[in-house]
């Protein structure tokens, strides 16, 4: 879950969409690499992000000694890798270690068989860090706001994705484009039928901004763990049927 332009409420997309797959029974696992932590507070593990080591930089710094099992907190919807403030130097340090770019691959390969899905929130801009998460999943899934500056911010991002494949001969599978905090104006309607036109191959969803996606969010949870409902949450069910689709995955009978 990606998209280098802040405040197009990735975070919020990323977990819903991973209450969604959970209320399809789904096993999940939640990785929170944005050293801002908003998906760590959003899933109400905020106390974590001050934790002693080890941490997710840690992890990433040394696989072999520190694995995400290690890491993992349990949440009612999903198992979490919450972010932590050490994760402010991921780029630096990263930066310097020989493939930096591939240990989230590492350590998600040796954890990978115990869920149905991984969902990886990445920070609010393109460096190592992302690289990791791009590398490692080989998927994208890309939040952006209907106003013209997405434009930009698309185009910015799909060829530095291009550049990361080339530099490491893997294919980035463009899974989604999720339109998102969508208001009623003609400018939004002009920019989602941009979004068609730009990536005619790349689903579209539409998420509307609603006052039970931040309720939800406040409550440390996804949508489908509260009581209010929300006709958002039929387009979330719709992005995990694109999941299961595209990953071969069945809906887990309740």
């Amino acid at each position: 879950m990606t998209n280098q332009k802040g405040g197009v409420g990735k975070t919020t997309v990323a977990i819903n969409l991973a209450g969604a797959l959970n209320d399809r029974g789904h096993d999940v696992l939640f990785v929170d690499l944005d050293p801002q932590g908003n998906a760590t507070e959003g899933l109400g593990l905020l106390k974590t992000y001050d934790a002693q080591p080890p941490t997710l930089l840690d992890a990433l710094v040394e696989p072999s000694a520190v694995s995400l099992a290690d890491l993992v907190h349990s949440h009612p919807e999903m198992d979490v890798v919450p972010s932590n403030v050490d994760m402010n130097a991921a780029e630096s340090t990263l930066s310097q270690e020989p493939d930096g770019e591939t240990r989230l691959d590492t350590l998600l390969s040796a954890i990978e068989a115990d869920y149905d899905v991984i969902v990886v929130d990445c920070p609010p801009y393109l460096g190592m860090v992302t690289d990791n998460a791009l590398v490692a999943t080989e998927n994208l899934v890309v939040p952006a706001l209907a106003e013209p500056t997405s434009k930009r911010s698309l185009e910015l991002l799909f060829d530095y994705v291009g550049a990361l494949e080339l530099d490491h001969d893997v294919e980035i599978d463009p899974l989604a484009l999720v339109a998102n905090r969508i208001e009623t104006t003609r400018e939004a309607d002009h920019m989602l039928e941009w979004f068609e036109e730009a990536l005619p191959d790349v689903p579209l969803y539409r998420i509307r901004k609603r006052v039970a996606l931040q309720r939800a969010f406040a409550d440390g949870t996804s949508v489908f763990a509260r009581e209010e409902e929300t006709d958002m949450q039929t387009v979330f069910l719709e992005m995990a049927d694109m999941i299961e689709a595209a990953f071969e995955l069945k809906e887990v009978p309740a």
